[in-house]
């Protein structure tokens, strides 16, 4: 994936069969998150993004993309409303993550109101020699580009669970 320049357009249903296209949230800051259900990775970041989410409002939207091919439709929808993540969005077959090139969960792409790509890779700095955040990436670049301010960090390696591909 190239950093400042659009993204791949794509479609994909909601966990209840609603499409939602990357086109739709053109003229927004996009947030878009590989996300698992059983991951705990995911759970820890759902913890701290979702309320930014909030906070944010308006301005910046959040797409969840759940591409793991060993998680039934039923438990995303499950672990989705109890952590009150949505949407969710179902990558059957992870051919949204082949196209991005996503590897883990979570993984983070961030795309300006133009649609250009400003932000590829972790949440924050947590790793597994450091195992509390000093640094939370996705917040930053979301704050730079409210802010109309060059985007500092714009690629961190991923770090939570692999992408299951079977």
């Amino acid at each position: 994936m190239d950093l400042n320049h659009p993204t791949p357009n794509f479609t994909l249903n909601d966990l209840d069969g609603n499409p939602h296209s990357l086109a739709d949230y053109h003229g927004r800051i996009l947030i878009i998150n590989f996300w698992s259900a059983e991951c705990p990775h995911a759970a820890r970041v759902d913890l701290d993004l979702l309320p930014l989410i909030e906070q944010w409002r308006d301005e910046v939207q959040l797409l969840q993309i759940a591409s793991n091919d060993n998680e039934p439709l039923g438990a995303l929808k499950e672990v989705a409303k109890e952590r009150g993540a949505h949407p969710i969005l179902h990558d059957i077959g992870h051919k949204v993550a082949d196209l991005y090139e996503a590897t883990n969960t979570p993984h983070f792409y961030i795309l300006d109101s133009e649609g250009i790509l400003r932000y590829e890779g972790a949440y924050d700095d947590v790793a597994f020699r450091q195992r509390v955040a000093t640094r939370n990436y996705v917040r930053e670049v979301v704050e730079s580009l409210l802010n109309g301010t060059q985007v500092q960090t714009t690629r961190v390696p991923p770090f939570g669970c692999t992408i299951v591909r079977i």
